[in-house]
């Protein structure tokens, strides 16, 4: 009977790592594992709206002239000095009226002051730098840039005011600016299309 074949086991490492040893080499790192995506977990996500770089996040600021005007005011008064203010003032305007009533008998009560008369204030005041109620034969005496100054005012009355105002004083207010403006738009054309006055002779 014949003897059954031996087999001999070979640890293959060991041979391969002598060989690299001989060789001078040392033994390859074994390979990064490969990265395992993340799969998004089921249900709804939060998504956040980030700004991109090339766009600046504007904040609110205040503006510079507005926060300096408010530097620049006194400390508001307090409620009861402010009602004691006003009380004198009544007062003093009431003593003032009862005097004028006891040298002129035949002038009435001056009717209260109202929005209406703060915008025919306005009105007159510029129509008067504009030359307006020149006496016949005179020379208009006129303010352009102060006629500005007063119908500017007048827009900010009106902006500033705006939701604030009964119908009819809306509507008396845009009225009156209309004209002013229309009024200062036809003075100065009238200015811009006259002729320069000719050089002085040398």
């Amino acid at each position: 009977m014949s003897e059954p074949p031996k087999f001999e086991v070979i640890d293959r490492r060991k041979m391969k790592a002598e060989e690299e040893k001989e060789m001078g080499q040392a033994p390859a790192p074994p390979p990064p594992a490969p990265p395992v995506p993340s799969e998004p977990a089921p249900g709804p996500r939060l998504v956040v709206n980030e700004p991109r770089k090339d766009e600046a996040v504007e904040e609110p600021v205040a503006p510079v002239e507005e926060q300096e005007l408010a530097d620049a005011m006194p400390p508001l008064p307090t409620a009861q000095e402010s009602q004691d203010q006003k009380a004198a003032y009544d007062a003093s305007a009431q003593r003032l009226e009862d005097l004028i009533r006891a040298q002129n008998p035949a002038l009435g009560p001056q009717p209260p002051m109202g929005f209406e008369h703060l915008v025919q204030q306005f009105y007159v005041t510029a129509m008067l730098q504009m030359g307006a109620g020149t006496q016949e034969g005179q020379q208009p005496r006129i303010d352009i840039m102060g006629a500005r100054a007063t119908i500017d005012m007048m827009g900010i009355l009106a902006e500033k005011t705006r939701g604030n105002l009964g119908e009819a004083e809306d509507r008396m207010l845009q009225s009156v600016l209309f004209e002013a403006r229309m009024a200062f738009l036809e003075l100065t054309r009238m200015m811009t299309v006259q002729k320069a006055p000719p050089p002085p002779p040398k």
